[in-house]
């Protein structure tokens, strides 16, 4: 991890840590073989390149356990995705591809620098390349980026998605995106004096506005083949690849991008001819599939099955192609206080207390995969990180009689039912939620369980809350990495309670906590360093007060490496691959 910090505008800096990052690489031309490489050994991957090689040709093939939340770039929010989003598109900046700390530095993309910031640190100018194109010839100008971002704002047609935007941008009163403010006048949000220059302008100073810029949400769309929600079925490629062939819930292709140019890119290697993605495939099939060498990479990169964790480490030689990368993410459960009656906090302390968080742990897999104990929301490789307890219990296991003292004071000294929602296509959350039926059952807390489909899962079921109240979702399983590698990147979009949507797709589906909302505007205003990482702990302290989040594991995992590919390493940002640097042997 990097300890670098930077300073701009008003003093804010951000320690570059962990965080989702964009990744590409440099050269051309000729195979170099494996010359420089890292030997496959076990953790290879996580400092250096294994089988590195400029050679170009051959298709990368992928599997997905569920659909995509989204292939358009304003509206998708898992991990994975942002990864695989480089591909067909360029946001305005990213993040070095290379594996170790190198790749916690930001670079150009699309733009021809990092942003220029003036006004305190409340506007930040941007220039785009020369001779960049869509993949049917046009030329990108800012007009296309500003228009990326405004359209991200309609959260209405696009329930997945960050929200830093339409919070941060001074944006008009009401203002409901391109489509439904059609004619509203934004130049006091975002203006482009010329096609070249973009210039965003904030409610509020913020020096860490260039990861606001490297989110897909920057990749540019133009106006005039703007589908709205159908976009997602042909976004317009401004990167190496563009799309071929989708059919929704099933599969689809990337195919070269013949406009796109390589002396506009000093980040992409492209080096496949293209990329064949399956999806809704069975999960424990696709982990059988990639040891194999029928498949390359699980696209959702959160590594191997419990089913097939003996099988890689007890195997030498496989387990010479595995990587065990711990990770700035938090495997969690959503206590939902608008469902009774859950809505009495006893209720909540109940299920904080009479859960058995080492059986959490072995449903992700155990300590080696699946992580270390949790009892914070933020895990430790956040900067401001502190460790505490406010639910202790010997050994992790629970603490029973606190439990029942707890229903007790919430009135229901029996128990109670609600039901409990999970990922379906994961079945390390099918056991972790089977994991609280069993420990919570003796307390005469009953839980019935409800599969729903990563694809809708926060926009459709567990994000949408009148879904959650109607339904009675009581608990639902979660997991978080940081949008970019701080405290407020970590913790704003899951206890902030100005991002939960009525629509859906917010990644806070339970944290209400009007103080919280103000420590956090009061944390991202504070210029000093020391003063600023020491006010995370306190939010992360006040929010577990609420007993409305349960921590189960901070993640580790157990990645597969692909026999077929080559230039495979993790990117420390995304914890997983690097899908923009790979090419097969």
């Amino acid at each position: 991890m990097s300890a670098k910090r930077w300073k701009v505008g008003v003093g804010l800096s951000v320690a570059l840590a962990l965080g989702l990052s964009a990744c590409g690489g440099s050269g051309s031309g000729g195979d170099k073989g494996t010359t420089g490489g890292a030997k496959s050994e076990f953790n290879a991957a996580l400092t250096a390149v294994v089988n590195p090689s400029d050679k170009k040709g051959g298709i990368v093939k992928l599997a997905n356990g569920d659909d995509w939340d989204s292939l358009d770039p304003g509206e998708t929010y898992y991990g994975y995705a942002w990864n695989f989003a480089r591909l067909y598109g360029r946001s305005l900046l990213m993040f070095k591809s290379a594996p170790g700390t190198e790749a916690n530095e930001l670079v150009p993309d699309l733009a021809e620098a990092k942003g220029v910031p003036s006004d305190g640190g409340k506007t930040w100018t941007y220039k785009i390349r020369a001779g960049v194109k869509f993949e049917d010839g046009t030329p990108i100008t800012s007009k296309d980026v500003k228009y990326a971002v405004l359209r991200s704002t309609d959260k209405e047609t696009f329930p997945n998605g960050p929200a830093y935007f339409e919070a941060m941008l001074n944006l008009p009163a009401g203002y409901k995106g391109p489509y439904k403010s059609k004619g509203v006048n934004t130049d006091s949000a975002i203006s482009t004096p010329n096609d070249q220059t973009i210039v965003f302008h904030l409610k509020n100073a913020f020096g860490g506005f260039d990861y606001l810029a490297q989110l897909p949400q920057t990749m540019p769309v133009p106006e005039a083949k703007d589908t709205g929600a159908k976009y997602r079925e042909h976004v317009i490629s401004s990167g190496p690849y563009k799309f071929d062939k989708v059919e929704a819930g099933k599969r689809f292709n990337l195919v070269r991008n013949e406009n796109w140019d390589q002396a506009t890119d000093p980040n992409r290697k492209a080096l496949p001819d293209g990329y064949e993605v399956a999806l809704k495939a069975n999960a424990d099939d696709i982990d059988n599939r990639i040891i194999s060498g029928d498949l390359d990479v699980d696209v959702q990169g959160t590594g191997v099955q419990p089913a097939s964790l003996s099988k890689v480490l007890t195997d030498p030689a496989l387990k010479a192609t595995a990587d065990n990368p711990t990770i700035a993410r938090l495997w969690y459960t959503s206590i939902n206080p608008t469902v009774p009656p859950l809505n009495n906090i006893e209720c909540r302390k109940a299920i904080e207390y009479g859960m058995d968080r080492t059986s959490y742990q072995t449903a992700y897999g155990g300590e080696f995969s699946g992580g270390s104990l949790a009892t914070t929301i933020m895990p430790p490789l956040i900067p401001g990180y502190q460790q505490f307890d406010l639910y202790p219990s010997d050994g992790g296991k629970g603490d029973q009689a606190k439990a029942k003292e707890a229903l007790t004071k919430c009135g229901q000294p029996n128990g109670f039912s609600t039901n409990m929602a999970y990922r379906s296509d994961r079945p390390r959350e099918k056991a972790t939620a089977e994991a609280f039926q069993q420990a919570l059952k003796p307390l005469g807390i009953n839980l019935t369980l409800k599969g729903y489909p990563s694809g809708d899962y926060f926009s459709q079921y567990a994000g949408n809350p009148p879904f959650v109240v109607s339904n009675k979702i009581g608990l639902s399983t979660n997991g978080w990495g940081a949008d970019w590698p701080d405290g407020f990147g970590f913790l704003s979009q899951i206890v902030d309670s100005r991002v939960i949507r009525q629509t859906g797709g917010s990644s806070n589906t339970s944290v209400r906590i009007p103080e919280v909302d103000k420590m956090l505007d009061a944390a991202i205003a504070e210029t000093d360093d020391a003063k600023r990482e020491a006010m995370w702990a306190p939010i992360d302290k006040r929010v577990m007060e609420e007993a409305v989040i349960y921590p189960g594991v901070y993640a580790k995992s157990l990645l597969v490496r692909p026999k077929n590919l080559t230039n495979v390493f993790i990117s420390d940002a995304f914890n997983m691959y690097d899908y923009l640097a790979l090419g097969v042997k």
